[in-house]
């Protein structure tokens, strides 16, 4: 038995109550129907303190009110706990509904009887989740303090336990959520709400990254939330505050977490050299718990960061391959209009070869038939001794038939130069103004004959991009014109000159002119002016229209002005000073 100073007296607290404090409390509840278990419970643990928290004790007086109290507090630490209460087994069935119903495992459930016998301690401790079992008589306040104290520090194990687990299965879900953002933005704001998820408080938070080797404020604000969430966006230290510029600098300088009264900083470093802070406001010190469960989901931070940084660069090469495949896409089909274009060439050249075999086949045979029979008889007169006229009749045939096996030859030879423009030009700087000069130095002789002469007006310089071989070409195909169709003793002028973005070379003549009818089908191939040539030359009908294939090649154009007949003609060629693609 214990001595009579030792047993739990209880008494009338009728004394001052004391001011309430905000400091944490562990809560304990008292259920029994005896009022006066409750006043001596709360008389002999009025002063108890545990780890700097004193009690809150809430009282209910039979295992009905038990039941209401256990769901409107499932926090309580600790339950004292009367077996007889509106029965015998009473409180053994709320101890059930804590348990199974409620489903209540942490609180410490120390069970107090009057009369032991009734339930038996050792079947009790068997049969049913208790973690004490004293009789009224044997509680002392001393072993009511130890009992409580025992009890109180099971409970806070198993909490720190059941936190862990509930952190660590944030942490897991977490992560799975975290790998899945593919940009800096998202992770970041997902990394301060699973951390507040983690804490289970409210929290201000701000996450800011600087790249690998940098150095001072070079540094960017990803996400914040609360007061910090005005930061976002934020590039450089110069735009946060000065206190809190100071604490992220100093964690970069730091290089490794710090927690401190209700503020932590998390620094995470990335395998690819990139550094990331965190900085969190919390409501309440975090317990060691806590920051145990802080630590292990900052190690995994440097994962999720490296997966978006590695998924942005995939992301990059991916856009690189698929820009080198259109280009390459691009370049094969210009490489296949090429070969197309150049198909369409060799039809066209197989086509104009049949034609040429076939004409040669078929309209040179009549006057090599001419001049072979002429010849033969030819021959036979003067063998014969025919008279001189006889003779001079067939030489005559022979020379018409010649003379027009030339023109066929010549028309022949015209037409396969026209085809020959369907080549790609060579762009360069040329003076047109020089070669003017040239072409109307090389046509000299021909206008002596005639006396003809060739005036050239054209600035000392003026460089246009061009083929030089082609524009000689057309060139010299007008200027010969306007000395064919000019009459003897006529005047042709050239005249080079730069108007706008253009050059404009100028070739007038005072031939025949050129009828309505002419204007309209000048630049056609094999086309019979109205105008014949003054000293009786002969003309194929292709040089206007491969000059019109040359000057279109360039990107200009070529016109023909005339009043009509009698006046002359003047040629005008345009042509882009620079190139027109």
């Amino acid at each position: 038995m214990a001595e009579q100073d030792d047993l739990l007296h209880l008494i009338d607290d009728s004394g001052i109550v004391p001011e309430a404090s905000t400091a944490r409390k562990w809560k304990i509840a008292v259920i029994d129907d005896d009022k006066a278990v409750h006043e001596g419970t709360r008389f002999a643990l009025s002063d108890y303190n545990l780890n700097g928290q004193t009690l809150e004790i809430l009282s209910a007086y039979s295992a009905a009110e038990g039941r209401t109290l256990m769901r409107a507090h499932p926090d309580i630490s600790a339950v004292l706990l009367d077996v007889i209460m509106e029965t015998d087994a009473a409180g053994l069935d709320l101890v059930e509904y804590i348990r199974n119903e409620i489903k209540n495992e942490t609180v410490r459930i120390i069970l107090r009887t009057g009369q032991p016998g009734q339930a038996p301690e050792r079947r009790v401790i068997v049969q049913y989740d208790i973690n004490d079992y004293k009789a009224k008589t044997e509680l002392t306040a001393d072993k009511l303090f130890t009992s409580l104290t025992a009890a109180l520090r099971s409970y806070q194990q198993l909490e720190r336990m059941v936190q862990t687990r509930r952190g660590l299965e944030i942490i897991i879900d977490a992560a799975s959520t975290l790998y899945d953002f593919k940009s800096m933005q998202r992770l970041a704001e997902g990394v301060l709400t699973q951390i507040a998820s983690l804490l289970n408080v409210d929290c201000a938070g701000i996450l800011v990254l600087r790249d690998g080797g940098a150095v001072g404020d070079d540094f960017s604000v990803l996400a914040g939330s609360g007061c910090y969430s005005r930061f976002i966006g934020a590039a450089g230290s110069k735009s946060l505050d000065p206190d809190l510029r100071s604490m992220v600098e100093a964690a970069f300088r730091r290089r490794k977490h710090e927690f401190a009264d209700q503020r932590t900083v998390l620094y995470v470093r990335t395998g690819s050299g990139r550094e990331v802070v965190v900085l969190l406001q919390a409501e309440r010190e975090l317990s060691e718990t806590d920051r145990s469960l802080v630590e292990i989901f900052g190690s995994r931070l440097s994962i999720a960061f490296d997966n978006v940084i590695l998924y942005q660069q995939l992301h990059e090469a991916n856009a690189q391959l698929e820009d080198r495949v259109a280009q390459r896409t691009r370049a094969l089909m210009q490489a296949n209009r090429r070969l197309s274009a150049q198909w369409l060439r060799l039809q066209r050249a197989n086509s104009f070869k049949n034609e040429i075999l076939g004409t040669v086949a078929h309209d040179l045979k009549n006057p090599l038939g001419v001049i072979l029979g002429r010849t033969e008889m030819l021959i036979e007169l003067i063998g014969a001794g025919s008279a001189r006229e006889s003779v001079t009749a067939q030489v005559d045939h022979i020379r018409d038939a010649t003379k027009r096996l030339t023109s066929m030859v010549d028309h022949l030879i015209s037409d396969a130069m026209a085809d020959a423009f369907d080549i790609t030009i060579r762009r360069e700087p040329v003076d047109i103004a020089a070669l003017v000069a040239e072409v109307a130095d090389a046509n000299q002789p021909l206008a002596v004959n005639k006396q003809q002469t060739i005036t050239v007006s054209a600035p000392p310089s003026c460089v246009t991009l061009c083929d030089a071989d082609r524009i000689r070409e057309a060139i010299d195909n007008l200027v010969s014109n306007a000395i064919k169709y000019s009459p003897i003793g006529g005047k042709i002028t050239m005249l080079v000159s730069r108007e706008g973005n253009s050059t404009v070379i100028r070739i007038a003549d005072e031939g025949a002119g050129l009828s309505p009818e002419d204007l309209g089908r000048l630049f056609g191939r094999f086309q019979r002016l109205s105008a014949k040539p003054t000293a009786g030359e002969s003309s194929t009908g292709l040089g206007l229209s491969i000059v019109k294939r040359i000057i279109d090649m360039h990107g200009g154009q070529v016109t023909a002005n005339s009043a009509g007949p009698g006046p002359g003609s003047t040629f005008t060629i345009t042509l882009p000073a620079t190139d027109p693609t």
